[in-house]
């Protein structure tokens, strides 16, 4: 007799429940996809504020006198740039280069780090971080079970936010800040995934719940939307960002992604660097490539793409984008070397529908330098 795992669940799972959530499985997580329609929250972050769980997130804690040491070997970024207060978004890397995780470092204090990875990779980053410590002088925990995490995006999250949190409008793009929430020691982000201005609160699980509800209550004025995977998936894809698993993995590298600014070439010796300078030196077979269509249709993850009548690649995040009223998508082209505005055809239903190659990111606005 077969047996099916049961879905994980973060502390809101009847909160989303009793708000009438559509929940589905996402890598194992019961997890809402949408709250009204996909389209309706998508729009209130681009215009107002959006409230998302992303509680299933995984939360690791690196600390001690080896712990900016292990962190600089593991990333790909120079985790130097990020002092006490700051945080930088980094790929980890396995030995031929592919991206074992994207992950946001905090510095939190000096020789302290909160590592917030993907939930469909936490065991195996986890494992992954263990194997590269052993001879390292850090400490390594997997918090994840304990903490909750909410985001908090869009252009009037800061407003929100100042409600709770008083210093988190005066935080820069990527700043971090240790704050007491509801009497228990909590951190905020000024990070997102939406192509916003927005924050990430990590928080005990202990006090999620009572945060989401004071978020939903304090945020009628400010046209708050409690968004579900849905939206955060088309904000994303118009943002350009990456899905781990999806558009990128163990087999894919940061420059075949064309994500060359997240590896920092000269801040000494990094997991993965030889194998990614060779692949450099001898050039990309391929490349992420955004595209958008030229009439009607909506592209999925797994459309093929077509240049001169042959196969050329295909779409790993693709869909109809809200903002721009048109049907976009991503995917690895070959050759590597498409230029903005070069006409393609990808396959909708059985028939090919005029495309073109367009700049990544599809949707971007202004972010606060040094707070606001």
């Amino acid at each position: 007799m077969s047996t099916v795992a049961a879905l994980r669940r973060t502390a809101l799972y009847y909160t989303h429940k009793d708000m009438g959530a559509k929940l589905v499985d996402f890598h194992g997580w019961e997890l809402p996809i949408q709250f009204t329609s996909i389209l309706k929250e998508h729009q209130a972050v681009r215009a107002h504020c959006g409230l998302f769980d992303v509680s299933h997130m995984g939360q690791i804690f690196a600390q001690g006198r080896g712990a900016l040491e292990f962190l600089q070997r593991v990333a790909s970024n120079d985790v130097r740039r990020a002092p006490p207060g700051k945080a930088v978004y980094s790929h980890i890397l396995n030995e031929s280069g592919g991206v074992v995780d994207d992950v946001i470092i905090s510095c939190l204090s000096p020789n302290r780090y909160l590592v917030v990875v993907n939930a469909a990779t936490t065991e195996k980053d986890f494992e992954w971080f263990r194997k590269q410590a052993r001879d390292a002088d850090v400490e390594l925990r997997d918090q994840s079970a304990g903490y909750g995490m909410l985001a908090i995006q869009g252009p009037r999250a800061a407003q929100l936010l100042a409600e709770l949190v008083p210093g988190c409008a005066a935080l820069p793009r990527f700043g971090v800040l240790e704050v007491p929430l509801f009497g228990q020691p909590s951190i905020v982000q000024r990070t997102g995934y939406t192509g916003e201005d927005g924050f990430e609160a990590v928080v005990p699980n202990e006090i999620v719940t009572r945060l989401w509800e004071e978020l939903m209550t304090r945020g009628r004025s400010f046209g708050l939307a409690a968004c579900g995977l849905g939206a955060r998936d088309t904000l994303r894809l118009e943002a350009g960002f990456l899905l781990y698993g999806q558009d990128i993995d163990d087999d894919r590298t940061p420059l075949e992604a064309g994500y060359d600014w997240v590896v920092r070439w000269d801040k000494g010796d990094f997991i993965g660097r030889d194998a990614l300078m060779r692949q450099k030196e001898r050039g990309l077979g391929q490349k992420w490539t955004g595209l958008k269509l030229r009439g009607g249709g909506v592209p999925r993850a797994g459309t093929e793409v077509f240049a001169e009548g042959g196969r050329c690649g295909v779409l790993t995040s693709a869909t109809f984008s809200p903002s721009l009223q048109i049907g976009v998508g991503i995917g690895y082209l070959t050759p590597p070397n498409f230029s903005e505005g070069m006409r393609v055809e990808v396959e909708l239903h059985g028939r090919k529908v005029a495309a073109e190659v367009t700049a990544l990111p599809f949707y971007s606005r202004p972010m606060p330098k040094n707070g606001s």
